[in-house]
């Protein structure tokens, strides 16, 4: 059975009697029964417990585009589950009813993580994807899991908000093929007011990623009008990842829709989307697309070299592939950045929900 109270790892003991959690940056100082701001992480006694461990909030067999991720072998299925919890507070958070839950009983599945890796080879999965909640706090789950997929040859990919402290950084992508780190704004004032949080910690955990491991990593923005989506903000943080992060990283543009605390500001236009593309393409970024919008243009992947349309996409649909099984551009022969292998048939834009 899952244990649900799990010894947690990076924490200290203060001189006033409280025990910090040192996960992420937050901090939290906590006396015994307290939970941290991510609800997940609790004091017991004389030490700090994951209380999610073996605890999921659901099972689903996706296409790897919906993480999104557009160069970490395209077309291929990813099996995804969360837990519940996060260590931020995003007044728009798309995921609120299980990052923010405070209640337990929407963690109906229970697993080990011997069979999800079992259950992701069963299902002839490529990849594991810890999602739909930050798996940075849940890290003792997730990295428990991530060996169980290697060791059965699974690759394993993180979709995170990157806010977490460089001890426990090292460790969580030491387990990770592939990231997706959602870069939410690039002011502080934007991660300070509807975050709860702070911008440089994600810089650095991006910084960190290209530089220091052999994670493929690609960006996402959730564009939200009125709040970074101006020319100015796109601009300079687009201009940040060519010089800190390099071209080469995939950039994705996604539609806000009204939600959680923010209902009150209209979803994301699809000419803001494709004017941000414009801008980050100016930049000098080679690989930058549009999501949760239909639009073939903005899921397109081009060739850097050639600007052959070597994958075309429609949504989380591969219409049209043209990459070698090593991913050189059938065009011109450029390799293209990313993890490829041989493209048979894409899974297509099917979501599959599993027991475990």
């Amino acid at each position: 059975m899952a244990n649900a109270h799990y010894p947690a790892r990076y924490w200290h003991r203060l001189d006033d009697g409280r025990i910090q959690c040192d996960v992420c940056p937050r901090d939290c100082k906590l006396h015994d029964g307290q939970r941290g701001l991510c609800f997940v992480r609790q004091r017991e006694g004389e030490q700090i417990v994951l209380t999610t461990y073996g605890r999921s909030s659901g099972f689903c067999i996706d296409p790897i585009e919906k993480k999104p991720l557009h160069h970490f072998y395209p077309g291929s299925s990813v099996l995804s589950f969360g837990t519940a919890g996060c260590n931020l507070a995003c007044r728009f958070c798309q995921n609120w009813d299980i990052s923010k839950s405070r209640s337990f009983d929407r963690l109906c599945d229970q697993a080990e993580p011997q069979q999800i890796a079992q259950a992701a080879l069963k299902h002839g999965c490529w990849s594991v994807s810890f999602t739909y909640n930050d798996p940075v706090v849940f890290l003792e789950y997730a990295v428990d899991t991530a060996k169980a997929c290697h060791a059965l040859g699974i690759k394993t990919v993180a979709v995170t908000a990157g806010y977490i402290h460089a001890p426990a950084r090292q460790e969580f992508f030491a387990h990770m093929d592939a990231a997706n780190v959602d870069l939410k704004g690039f002011t502080v004032d934007f991660y300070r007011k509807l975050c709860a949080g702070q911008l440089q910690p994600v810089l650095d955990t991006l910084v960190y990623l290209k530089h220091e491991t052999d994670v493929w990593l690609e960006i996402t923005t959730l564009l939200i009008p009125g709040k970074n989506d101006s020319d100015d903000e796109l601009i300079a943080m687009c201009d940040w990842i060519v010089e800190y992060v390099g071209s080469d990283v995939p950039l994705h543009f996604t539609a806000f829709h009204p939600d959680w605390k923010m209902q009150d500001i209209p979803a994301t236009a699809a000419s803001t989307l494709t004017r941000a593309r414009h801008i980050a393409q100016q930049s000098g970024l080679r690989y930058v697309y549009t999501g949760n919008v239909h639009d073939n243009t903005g899921g397109t992947s081009l060739c850097s070299a050639c600007q052959h349309k070597v994958i075309v996409r429609d949504w989380f649909n591969i219409l049209e592939y043209h990459l070698s099984d090593d991913g050189r551009c059938m065009a011109c022969g450029h390799v293209m950045a990313g993890c490829f292998a041989p493209f048979e048939r894409a899974f297509g834009a099917r979501r599959i929900a599993i027991r475990i």
